[in-house]
């Protein structure tokens, strides 16, 4: 009786434990078939990037430690997918936790393969590439440059986590990243190196090469290709995966550069329809309607320029917290200046300098109020400090007008 019972034990208990194996396989299969319909295309699908996240979630207790960096892995890579057609920081930020767990979980990995002497692998570049990416996406200042870079550098591959040409392309759109790094800290030799052979990004650090030089034709036609190259890559239907966790472009921000490199080439017609486009792409562009009041201004197109310069000091400030901004006291000094207010221009310039500004436009704004004073008469005081603030203002900065308003400036009595 006593064997009977053991047996039914014995019994009972396999059933369980081939019940559980059962559920375990039936959760693994339908986990790796959903992240294969994300991997293997080109521009995942939402519906199909939430059915993986859930899927692999669901796989995540089930799973052997050996495998748990794997599933965590595949999980962010599908939240990563999610969080590019989504857009939503939170979905970036997940998918970041999850290669993390990927990352913390691969000695688990490594002994397990070890223990069955198989070839060991070492955690993916790819992975710890995506890791930052992630951040960079979620822009929650928590990237680490240098994490970023290393990773590139150890170019690790194992073909057991993805496949070694997936892998190859995630480092290159991570070497895009560092090149977008450097570019938004000055770096352009840098990253010149980091985008070399990336359509767009190529001919945009070449642009601002040559407008750092004074080229502006050449700037202007760099330009003009990186712009061609945006976008017909922002047309592509439907998106691919890669292009949604590349580096971000801004038209706006584009065509604002061009204009302006047109503007100084010697081309305001052309600089006008620019910055019109880069209004149109973000109409609230202060710094594109200022420019194309510049335009306007050197096209002999009074009116126009003095009605741009007012909508640029209005979206200033719309664009400001608390309404602080010396942009937008900048703007409006210059439309006072070319209403002939000098001394009310003088005031705005004066505010423009008791707040944050940039660092070109403060330039300007100095330069501007040293102006309004020379043109109230006060050429003594003034026309040395105008002098000596010419060699920093930003080339558009009018220097040609500035000089012979200092010629031409005869104290008035009231200021002797």
């Amino acid at each position: 009786m006593m064997k009977v019972v053991i047996f039914t034990l014995l019994a009972a208990q396999g059933y369980v434990l081939q019940a559980a194996d059962d559920v375990q396989l039936a959760l693994t299969l339908r986990a790796q078939t959903d992240f294969d319909r994300v991997i293997l295309s080109g521009a995942p699908m939402l519906r199909d990037a939430t059915a993986c996240i859930q899927s692999e979630a669901a796989l995540v207790p089930v799973a052997p430690a050996e495998d748990q960096p794997i599933v965590h892995f595949r999980k962010g890579y599908c939240m990563l997918a999610n969080a590019g057609i989504t857009a939503d920081p939170a979905a970036w930020q997940g998918a970041a936790a999850e290669f993390d767990r990927a990352i913390a979980a691969w000695p688990m990995r490594v002994a397990a393969l070890l223990r069955k002497k198989l070839p060991m692998e070492p955690v993916s570049s790819a992975v710890r590439v995506l890791a930052q990416v992630a951040r960079l996406k979620a822009n929650d200042g928590t990237a680490d440059s240098a994490a970023l870079g290393t990773a590139i550098d150890a170019r690790a591959c194992p073909a057991g986590v993805m496949a070694p040409w997936l892998c190859e392309e995630i480092l290159g759109m991570g070497r895009q990243w560092q090149g977008w790094l450097a570019l938004r800290a000055g770096d352009l030799d840098a990253a010149a190196r980091d985008f070399t052979g990336t359509a767009g990004w190529n001919s945009w650090v070449s642009g601002r090469k040559a407008f750092r030089s004074a080229r502006y034709a050449q700037a202007a036609a760099d330009d003009q290709s990186a712009i061609a190259d945006w976008s017909a890559a922002r047309r592509q239907e439907p998106l691919p995966m890669l292009a949604r966790i590349a580096p971000p472009t801004d038209l706006s921000a584009a065509y604002m550069e061009l204009g302006g490199a047109q503007l100084l080439a010697g081309n305001p017609t052309a600089a006008i329809l620019s910055l019109t486009q880069a209004v149109k792409e973000r109409s609230a562009n202060a710094q594109a309607l200022y420019l194309r009041g510049r335009a306007q201004e050197i096209a002999g197109r009074t009116d126009a320029a003095q009605s741009d310069y007012s909508l640029a000091s209005r979206v200033a400030f719309a664009n400001a917290t608390d309404l602080a901004t010396g942009e937008a006291h900048l703007y409006r000094g210059i439309l006072l200046y070319r209403r002939a207010r000098y001394s009310e221009a003088e005031d705005e310039f004066s505010s423009a300098l008791s707040f944050e500004i940039a660092a070109p436009m403060r330039a300007d704004a100095g330069a501007w109020r040293r102006l309004a004073a020379v043109k109230t008469g006060a050429c003594e005081a003034s026309r040395a400090a105008l002098e000596q603030a010419l060699p920093t203002v930003s080339p558009y900065f009018p220097k040609d007008e500035a000089r012979n308003a200092m010629a031409a400036c005869v104290d008035s009595p009231a200021r002797e």
